[in-house]
């Protein structure tokens, strides 16, 4: 959590994190690709339901005997944080957001929020913003073998930074073959976009080593790069 200003802030940020490239807990977080029917909205990803601190009998609006006395549960944590927080500056907002795991954390923590019918809580939420809530976008495409289905509107940039908006993500299976000439050149061209990006829009756009790299694993998985925070804040500053 973060606050805008030292004395009486007006606006409070929960950020959940994404996933630990070393952690296996993480990842066996999101590969758990089982449903948990969650009423009044579907069936969502249960990985993640967990991950934010579902229990053994769903989701109680206070837990009197957690599955794991030993263990903190991420959305009871913090929505006790937030009623303490909040109560003391009643003017102050706040908002919600998260990066790959966390962003789909960020999204469950506003829904269970809604369920238990938090409504003072959600009278003080100014948005939720989420990024790259899942590993990579397309994934778990949408098909009929495994009945997953992304919500909403598709906002995505461009190798150019120029924003699009979409009913539908474009080009919905990232394993497809007929695509895959495609996203190699434009591995590629992230690559070497890297190289003159700094000579175009200036010294503040040069890319690290360890990004650098990313950009030539991305010659072997495309679309890995663009997972890092680079492209996000790329994308803030150029974006149209």
């Amino acid at each position: 959590m973060f606050q805008d200003t030292n004395a009486n802030p007006n606006l409070y940020v929960v950020s959940f994190r994404g996933t630990e490239p070393f952690n296996a807990r993480d990842w066996a977080t999101d590969v758990d690709l089982s449903w948990y029917k969650f009423k009044g909205i579907g069936q969502i990803h249960r990985g993640f339901m967990k991950a934010l601190g579902l229990q053994n009998n769903g989701w109680p609006k206070e837990i009197i005997e957690p599955d794991d006395p030993d263990h903190l549960y991420a959305y009871y944590e913090t929505r006790q944080m937030l009623r303490d927080i909040l109560s003391r500056n009643e003017e102050a907002k706040f908002i919600v957001t998260g990066h790959s795991l966390g962003g789909a954390l960020a999204i469950l923590f506003v829904a269970v929020l809604t369920m238990h019918g938090e409504a003072e809580l959600l009278e003080r939420l100014e948005g939720v913003y989420t990024f790259r809530a899942a590993k990579v976008p397309r994934l778990p495409f949408d098909n009929k073998i495994l009945f997953y289905k992304h919500f909403w509107e598709c906002k995505y940039y461009t190798s150019w930074y120029k924003e699009k908006v979409l009913a539908e993500e474009p080009n919905k299976n990232y394993f497809s073959l007929l695509l895959a000439i495609p996203k190699f050149l434009n591995a590629v061209w992230e690559l070497i976009r890297s190289f003159i990006i700094p000579c175009l829009k200036g010294p503040d756009y040069r890319e690290g080593w360890l990004m650098t790299l990313m950009r030539m694993v991305g010659l072997v998985i495309p679309g890995l790069p663009a997972h890092c925070p680079q492209d996000y804040t790329n994308a803030t500053r150029l974006g149209s």
